[in-house]
């Protein structure tokens, strides 16, 4: 069953409707909307573990400990446990985690996070996983190519930065790095937590899925956006496919995101762009994009 971001809001617990500072123009003495997890929840306990895409950075409310893993109270994983009833929920995603992460503590700005994996348990049976983002360099791509593009707005200087002296992609190259880094964790997950169903959250889109992009409000080249374009493809795809390999469950967060991307207007937007019109670090999906990946890792897990 497939579920809206407005049906998810509708079948938030009270509590959280109220942190979510959800508006629901619900008549007066209409009856509540009835949770399809009213009588059996969708996980009895659920670990969520990743980076900044499951964080959520900078969404209000920002949660949790330590606070420099900037989590919010409207992230996917929380909208995926209030809306599943879950009673036992634990998110430890925090920004800026990398595979390594998951198996070693993490240093924040403020405070450290304990290796995520360490969340896990015999009894745990639902895990989402975000990862992968910063083994490929994530800020560092985004940062070189806002100040090289620009300079080339006919070519393609991030493109070209990124290209070694022998023609190969660096970031294809980074990305094949990181695949067995994402298959030792996926494993890892299994032996801790063997009775979980486990959810490999890819990652949504970011720009246009077609044509120039929104140069200059987004300073990236047309040659640039269609770059950026398909290494994102393609870290989507290596994610697929290890999940696959591990005979887990990959969720398509990308597809819902077309048309939601940075070039779009605010409240249309579900990623927000290098200055941000929504409260939402840049480059990061906003709280309407988190109902969204909420919404297809709730399908998934109904499937």
């Amino acid at each position: 069953m497939r579920l809206s971001p407005v049906r998810i809001a509708k079948l938030l617990l009270p509590g959280t409707v109220l942190a979510l500072g959800v508006v629901l123009a619900t008549p007066a003495g209409a009856a509540p909307a009835e949770s399809p997890f009213a009588s059996a929840p969708l996980f009895d306990s659920y670990v969520a573990l990743g980076d900044s895409y499951a964080a959520g950075p900078l969404i209000p409310q920002q949660k949790g400990t330590p606070p420099g893993c900037l989590r919010s109270t409207r992230n996917y994983p929380s909208v995926v446990a209030a809306t599943g009833r879950v009673p036992d929920f634990r998110d430890v995603s925090c920004s800026g985690a990398t595979t390594e992460d998951l198996f070693a503590p993490q240093a924040t700005s403020a405070g450290t996070n304990p290796a995520q994996l360490d969340a896990l348990v015999a009894g745990t049976t639902g895990v989402t996983l975000s990862i992968g983002g910063n083994d490929i360099g994530f800020a560092t791509i985004i940062s070189e190519c806002a100040v090289r593009s620009p300079r080339e707005p006919l070519g393609a200087a991030c493109r070209d930065f990124f290209t070694g002296p022998d023609g190969e992609d660096q970031l294809q190259e980074r990305i094949e790095e990181t695949a067995p880094d994402v298959a030792a964790a996926l494993a890892a997950i299994a032996e801790r937590a063997p009775a979980a169903d486990v959810f490999v959250v890819g990652y949504p889109a970011i720009l246009p899925d077609e044509g120039p992009g929104c140069f200059p409000v987004v300073p990236f080249s047309p040659g640039d956006v269609a770059y950026l374009r398909e290494t994102e493809k393609a870290l989507n795809a290596m994610l697929a496919e290890q999940a696959d390999a591990a005979g887990v469950a990959y969720v398509d967060t990308y597809d819902r995101f077309v048309g939601h991307d940075v070039c779009t207007p605010p409240g249309t937007k579900w990623i927000e762009g290098l200055v941000p019109t929504a409260p939402a670090a840049p480059v990061h999906p906003n709280a309407l994009g988190m109902l969204s990946m909420a919404q297809d890792v709730l399908t998934a897990a109904q499937d």
